[in-house]
């Protein structure tokens, strides 16, 4: 019996010392880590400093420094950046939607600088700055040769600041002094919003900025109030690339119910794990929903479509989102800059994080990959549902991204859809409203008549896989037995400009009418003519016409 007490008494001492030695090497090992960052810093800042010294030549100390940022901001992801005083804008602009400006979206080239959107109210609005002036000069500075990123820079600046501008009238020629007073420019959270058909609500958001939930909960009780038979609502998050958290929340917080779990964060600090829940009743918790998301939904985007999505609160048509399911906070650095770092990830309420990039694993090179799809565990929504993480927010229902022809990409690019547009704006006084408004077949036929003579020569996708099958072929040998045939496949498939532009005329039309519609109705009018041909839209509009597919997705 005594043997056996020694011998527990031993196992005691063993699993004391174990827990001792155990927690020694833990301290040990932060005390090693932070000796390393201490030791490390000390080396770098001896480095430096001889290399300023005896260095042959000047070196600049803050773009070296800046360089030394660069470089470890490289082992991060992609999303945490240092931020110095002189782009604290930027850092704002993120979180507000405000800036500092006169209210416009420009275009340059090495010939000119236009004006392509004037924002409604703005200060270039209050001129009478029209899309299609050509920007002469800012400031006394000539435009022509300058760098966009200049002339972005010279158009923002303090509110109550003055911005002085040469343009050029687009048909007429007449030059035009102008005196601009910069305003505060807040861009709208909810760019549209309206009915689609007669009883369909649609709100299109374009980012999540301060009190951008409330902005979406206006529309949508003005909606409900201007349209009481409404059948269901589309929440259009397609290119939103996120912002606040909170103001995800918020949004969920619509048309789901006081107390549900929206999203949790959890991090390194694990003091700063949170659990986010919607603190009021629903504005509307039953209304039939539909979220539209694409590649370019991200972040907040993607915690409202998670949420919707993982609560069978709505059914989510389109295509499968960023995959960004990382947080974000900022943190003070000396003389006014900042440091904003990935500090979480996100959770939806199933319990996935959608991140699709694991930056904490580098292959050997450096380099990071996407989740492969065997990977992905899968979760459940309320109902039972299965949903996916590391990808993510898959779509209830899918729809295939609308594709331009090479034809109409080389049509915008030139900016010949957009000079026509002028020429249309100055040459018809009125149009019929933006939903309504058709081009004729007279003034299809005058924009062919305007492409006469002017250069949009392009290769079709056809012809570059050709070509390099041509290249490969010669490369492997094959291309001389080949080549009779490659060459008659050449002719059959050389491409007819005249006949593509008829070939895809509707594809163009629709184009043409968006951008004469927006001269005439600004933003607004544009997004409400491109509804009537945006598949997403129909598909969403047929999903809540039909009540028993709307719930079967949903099973």
């Amino acid at each position: 019996m005594r043997a056996f007490f020694r011998r527990k008494r031993r196992l005691v001492l063993v699993l004391v010392l174990l827990v001792a030695g155990g927690m020694s090497i833990m301290a040990y090992n932060e005390k090693d880590k932070y000796f390393e960052i201490a030791k490390n810093l000390d080396i770098f800042a001896a480095f430096y400093r001889e290399l300023n010294t005896y260095y042959v030549d000047e070196l600049p100390p803050e773009k070296l420094m800046y360089k030394g940022i660069d470089a470890m901001l490289e082992e991060t992801d992609p999303y945490t950046d240092f931020v110095p005083e002189e782009n604290l804008d930027e850092l704002k602009f993120m979180a507000t939607g405000r800036y500092g400006g006169v209210g416009v979206s420009v275009n340059t080239d090495s010939e000119r600088t236009v004006i392509t959107d004037v924002y409604e109210g703005s200060p270039m609005d209050k001129a009478g700055v029209k899309p299609g002036d050509i920007i002469l000069s800012l400031d006394g500075k000539p435009t022509k040769g300058m760098e966009q990123e200049e002339i972005s820079r010279i158009l923002k600046g303090a509110p109550g600041s003055t911005l002085a501008m040469v343009t050029k009238h687009p048909v007429t020629g007449a030059e035009n002094n102008k005196k601009i007073i910069r305003e505060e420019i807040n861009v709208k959270a909810v760019s549209f919003s309206g009915i689609t058909g007669t009883d369909i609500g649609y709100i299109r958001m374009t980012q999540f900025t301060e009190n951008s939930g409330q902005l979406v909960q206006s529309a949508f009780e003005e909606l409900k109030k201007q349209y009481p038979a409404m059948k269901g609502l589309i929440l259009d998050l397609r290119g939103n690339p996120g912002g606040l958290l909170d103001e995800a929340v918020a949004v969920a917080n619509i048309f789901v119910d006081k107390n549900k779990l929206i999203v949790s964060t959890k991090g390194k600090v694990k003091s700063w794990d949170r659990e986010y829940k919607t603190e009021e009743p629903a504005v509307d918790a039953h209304i039939p929903l539909v979220v539209l998301t694409n590649r370019s939904s991200a972040s907040a985007s993607e915690i409202v479509a998670g949420a919707i999505q993982d609560l069978d609160r709505g059914v989510i048509i389109g295509q499968r989102s960023f995959g960004k399911g990382l947080v974000q906070t900022t943190r003070p650095l000396p003389y006014n800059a900042k440091l904003k770092v990935t500090t979480a990830k996100y959770y939806t309420p199933s319990g996935r994080c959608i991140q699709a990039i694991d930056y904490s694993h580098r292959n050997s090179d450096g380099e990071v990959e996407s989740m492969p799809d065997s990977l992905r565990r899968s979760f459940t929504t309320t109902a039972g549902r299965k949903v996916r993480e590391g990808g993510g927010i898959e779509p209830d229902d899918a729809v295939e991204p609308t594709m331009l022809s090479q034809v109409a990409i080389t049509l915008l690019r030139k900016q010949y859809i957009f000079d026509y547009a002028t020429q249309y704006y100055y040459s018809h006084p009125k149009v019929s409203p933006a939903s309504n408004f058709v081009l004729s077949e007279d003034d299809f036929a005058d924009f062919l008549k305007y492409l006469d003579g002017r250069n949009y020569s392009y290769k079709t996708r056809s012809e570059e896989a050709l070509e390099s099958f041509q290249a490969t072929a010669r490369k492997e040998k094959y291309y001389d037995a080949v080549a009779k045939e490659f060459e008659a496949l050449q002719v059959k498939m050389k491409h007819d400009k005249k006949q593509d532009l008829l070939k895809n005329k509707q594809e163009v039309k629709r184009l043409l009418e968006e951008e004469i519609v927006n001269r005439y109705y600004m933003q607004r009018g544009r997004i409400e003519k491109s509804l009537s041909s945006d598949n997403e839209v129909n598909e969403a509009i047929a999903v809540l016409h039909a009540p028993e597919r709307y719930q079967q997705l949903l099973k």
